[in-house]
């Protein structure tokens, strides 16, 4: 049987069994945040969706208006002249043949790889060791482009990559729980009127099932479903 900490039990006693608007979830979220650390707010967002079904394996990216808080380490995989335009942009780490190297070799000290169109055939090959880690790029996520200078800006800027699980459920970061309540207010509408948007023909009766918020250690918020078609 799971046991939970003094800590967690007094945070969870301001948390109610309803769903909340955005702006409430937002506020007891805040009160629950009593780490010694700066904790991160989550989301979570179930679908009624078959993600075994290619058209409903619901995958995107959203720029979030103030970022999640964190310094978000890149990688662009580029030959020259590309290479330069990264590290003009502000990538953490650029380079070719040398990180394909590291990367077989284990290393994967980064958040998000990007890569122009013309390495991907090697660095496909490292398939393996990166999709298992979620850092392979993808045309999808913006994170395969011959621009990568306005890829590596967008996601130092605040742009993050989601994608459903298994269980029909879409996980992100959306800030800290030290933001201004109104910046994560902006930044969860934002990630929900992209999921909205991205609700595919062929989902079948409910398509945001339930949504809920927490903090790195504390109890899930639930939101009221209706704040997901009010964001769209």
């Amino acid at each position: 049987m799971r046991t939970r900490s003094k800590r967690f039990k007094a945070v969870a006693g301001k948390v109610q069994p309803k769903d909340y608007s955005v702006a409430e979830a937002v506020e007891i979220v805040k009160q629950t945040a009593s780490a010694k650390f700066s904790e991160a707010v989550d989301i979570a967002v179930r679908l009624g969706v078959d993600p075994k079904k290619a058209d409903q394996a619901i995958r995107g990216t959203v720029a979030l208006p103030h970022g999640i808080g964190k310094e978000v380490r890149v990688l662009v995989i580029a030959k020259p002249p590309k290479d330069d335009e990264a590290k003009a942009a502000g990538a953490d780490h650029v380079g070719f043949k040398d990180y394909l190297e590291k990367i077989q070799q284990g290393w994967a000290d980064v958040d998000v790889i990007i890569a122009t169109p013309d390495v991907m055939g090697e660095l496909g090959k490292m398939g393996k060791i990166l999709g298992p880690r979620g850092l392979m790029p993808n045309p999808k996520s913006g994170t395969v482009t011959p621009d990568v200078a306005k890829a590596v800006k967008e996601i130092k800027a605040g742009k993050i990559e989601f994608r459903v699980d298994k269980a029909g459920i879409v996980h992100a970061t959306v800030g800290k729980a030290g933001f201004e309540k109104e910046k994560l207010v902006d930044n969860i509408h934002a990630f929900l009127t992209t999921i909205v948007r991205l609700k595919p023909s062929t989902a079948k009766g409910t398509y945001v099932r339930s949504i809920a918020i927490s903090t790195t250690m504390g109890p899930g918020v639930h939101i009221d479903r209706g704040e997901a078609a009010g964001a769209a």
